[in-house]
């Protein structure tokens, strides 16, 4: 029982090896022989099939269709978008051959699916009345990332990228910001997250977008992990491509287009966010096991007792577990705390005789001993405080490494004394958030659009134009 627990390192002593305990010890991934890509072990991927199931019910609700993309990208067709190569060129992986043969001309891996959907879309558009086209897939993706680390860079990335054309400006522009709040409002009703929002400078855009608005959770160590983004790219692509309809007027125009995606990086932010030193910590809405049922002996009337439960569970949609493995009792309560199941039962012949289970919240490790006739009832009303309780533990945690800075030496103070996002009156040149990252090595995180600048810009002392957020990023 011990032995679990005291392989995981203590994250205050060491963040980055106890997120590496944390994912291994609760088999989450596993490392494969391919350099920079990891496996998602069975436990990790469900938490990635709750996460695209409530995205992909969300996203059909509000009219996308889900369709698939081919996995190569000829260079011909990347290289249409010039501003978009640019910027995914270093990270692109290229196919050159065929079996033995050479190709005629060498396909990249897709790092994104820009140009195909483009490239589809210009066959399939052709009035006014072929748009809105509300696309989405889920697939993998490859960028050759340098350095990786599980759930949060790979080479391979499991994802969902969605692609919408739209006949006006105003339409994209909405659907934009409507597929934002989507993501915003998931990764806080379900994941706990207490994320910041905001626009992307123009030197942090995605490559070819018009504005990039961006999703920017801060983990528990205060670095910021970029957990979705959503684009409008005006009519940049369509241009490129040749994209036309005849609009209600009989003239040939381009529609507008927008893209958005998350990844499973999320994983990566729910870990780094509400685990501990025992393991790992799953909001109770997203854990694929909401309750780890475990009977203590082999008692025939216990074994029943914990059937009779998991089947009310199961009534109320409580996903549920029982144990039934040989390993000792305190083997498989350090187990389920490792593993992260918000609640664990725990029931023996002694508990039967008195009528009573113990549940063991996983966010707080109390025990709570409750009736049996009342078990199902507690467990929704703890799923519930468990669910709340990790919003408020982490906003309460970011909102204490939030920091404003008047003055480039009070902020270079901040960034060289405490971790956190350090708010700031910026004038939007590229000039000044160049000289923060060279000199301090935070970047820009997200421009507070519902903030009005109220000071000079701390880096030139010219008028502010924008209130904006900097901080480290992994």
């Amino acid at each position: 029982m011990a032995k679990l627990v005291k392989d995981i390192t203590s994250r205050d002593e060491d963040f980055a090896q106890w997120y590496t305990d944390i994912i291994k010890k609760a088999d989450l991934v596993d490392y494969s022989s391919v350099k920079g890509s990891m496996i998602v072990r069975p436990y990790g991927y469900a938490i990635w099939e709750n996460i695209q199931s409530i995205l992909d019910k969300e996203f059909k609700k509000l009219g996308h269709l889900n369709l698939q993309m081919p996995m190569f990208i000829p260079e011909s067709l990347l290289n249409v978008e010039k501003e978009h190569v640019k910027g995914f060129a270093p990270e692109v992986a290229w196919v050159t051959h065929g079996g033995s043969e050479l190709l005629e001309e060498r396909m990249c891996v897709r790092p994104t699916s820009e140009v195909l959907f483009c490239d589809h879309f210009k066959k399939i558009i052709k009035s006014y009345r072929d748009l809105p086209l509300l696309y989405n897939q889920w697939c993998t993706i490859v960028r050759w990332e340098k350095t990786t680390r599980p759930f949060l860079r790979s080479r391979e990335i499991l994802w969902q990228e969605g692609h919408t054309m739209h006949e006006t400006e105003r339409e994209a522009r909405e659907e934009t910001k409507r597929m934002f709040k989507v993501y915003e409002d998931f990764q806080r009703e379900f994941l706990a997250l207490p994320v910041i929002t905001g626009r992307k400078t123009e030197k942090e855009k995605f490559a070819g977008a018009e504005e990039t608005y961006t999703i920017e959770a801060m983990m528990y160590d205060g670095v910021a992990l970029q957990n979705g983004t959503s684009h409008y790219f005006g009519q940049g692509f369509a241009k490129a491509f040749g994209i036309e309809f005849l609009n209600r007027e009989n003239k040939l125009v381009n529609p507008y287009q927008t893209s958005w995606g998350v990844t499973t990086r999320m994983i990566g932010a729910i870990i780094m966010t509400h685990s501990d030193d025992q393991g790992l910590v799953l909001p109770p809405k997203i854990a694929p096991t909401k309750v780890m049922l475990i009977p203590i002996g082999n008692d025939e009337e216990v074994t029943k007792t914990v059937l009779e439960i998991q089947e009310k569970l199961s009534r109320k949609e409580i996903a549920s577990r029982i144990d039934t493995t040989d390993k000792t009792p305190g083997f498989k309560f350090a187990e389920a705390e490792v593993k992260g199941y918000p609640i664990r039962l725990e029931i023996g012949k002694r508990d039967l005789e008195a009528g009573k289970v113990t549940l063991v919240r996983r966010d707080t490790l109390e025990k709570v001993e409750v009736v049996i006739e009342k078990t199902v009832e507690k467990i929704e009303n703890l799923l519930e405080e468990i669910q709340e309780n990790l919003y408020n533990r982490a906003l309460e945690r970011r909102n204490s490494m939030l920091y404003n800075a008047n003055t480039y030496e009070e902020f270079k103070m901040i960034v060289n004394n405490k971790p956190g996002f350090i708010k700031i009156n910026w004038c939007g040149e590229m000039a000044c958030e160049n000289k923060i990252k060279e000199e301090t090595g935070l970047k820009s995180r997200c421009i507070i659009e519902e903030e009005q600048p109220d000071g000079k810009c701390i880096v030139c002392g010219k008028p502010g134009k924008y209130k904006i957020y900097f901080g480290k990023q992994y």
